[in-house]
Formats: C-alpha cells, sequence, structure tokens
C-alpha cells in the first residue's frame, strides 16, 4: 500500500492507493493519525478511491483510525471506495459504521 497524507481546513486527509493488507505502513498511518489528534484535528477523509483490495488486517487498521477518532469526539469520513471495496464494505456492514462520502464538499455539510 502507498499513502500520502495532509492537514487541509483543519481536516486529516488520507490517501490510500493499492491493497490494505495492514502491513508495516498501516502502522505508520496510525502514527500520523495519533500525532495529528495530538494537534486537535478531529476530522479524518480516508480516500480509498484508489485501493484495489482490503484484508481483515487492512480492515482493522481502518477500524483502529475511527476508534481513536471518535474517542477524542471526532469522525472518519471514507471517500470514494471502489465498486469491490463497496462490496466489501456492504458485506462487513462497516457501511453502517463509517460515514462513506463522494466527495470533499460532503464532509463540510
Amino acid at each position: 500500500m502507498n499513502f500520502s497524507h495532509e492537514v487541509k481546513s483543519g481536516k486529516l486527509i488520507l490517501k490510500l492507493s493499492g491493497d490494505l493488507i495492514g502491513e508495516d505502513n498501516g502502522a505508520s498511518v496510525i502514527e500520523i493519525v495519533s500525532n495529528q489528534l495530538q494537534h486537535g484535528v478531529l476530522t479524518c477523509i480516508v480516500d480509498i478511491s484508489e485501493l484495489r483490495y482490503i484484508n481483515s488486517s487492512g480492515i482493522g487498521v481502518l477500524i483502529t483510525i475511527l476508534t481513536k477518532f471518535r474517542n477524542k469526539g471526532g469522525e472518519v469520513y471514507l471517500m470514494k471506495p471502489s465498486e469491490s471495496v463497496q462490496k466489501l464494505l456492504v458485506i462487513t456492514k462497516l457501511n453502517a459504521i463509517f460515514q462513506v462520502v463522494q466527495s470533499e464538499s460532503e464532509v463540510i455539510k
């Protein structure tokens, strides 16, 4: 998996691509999340439009991000899931736990 991040308008934007299978860089993503929470960022948009595949470890990474933000009173949005990832979210019922959006502007609303 490859990832990048930026803070824009007080929101952490994580862009994930490739396969989210919880390898070493999953821990790096969690570290970025923890750091931004310490700086008062309470909204996270995870752009998953370029994710091809997520396994159970990858789901664990997403749930860890969600838990960290919600424990601080924040929220996590999954943005633009691909068709295969959207199916996984439905099958695992994670679409009921995460807020799924198609654009950053939906988060502002």
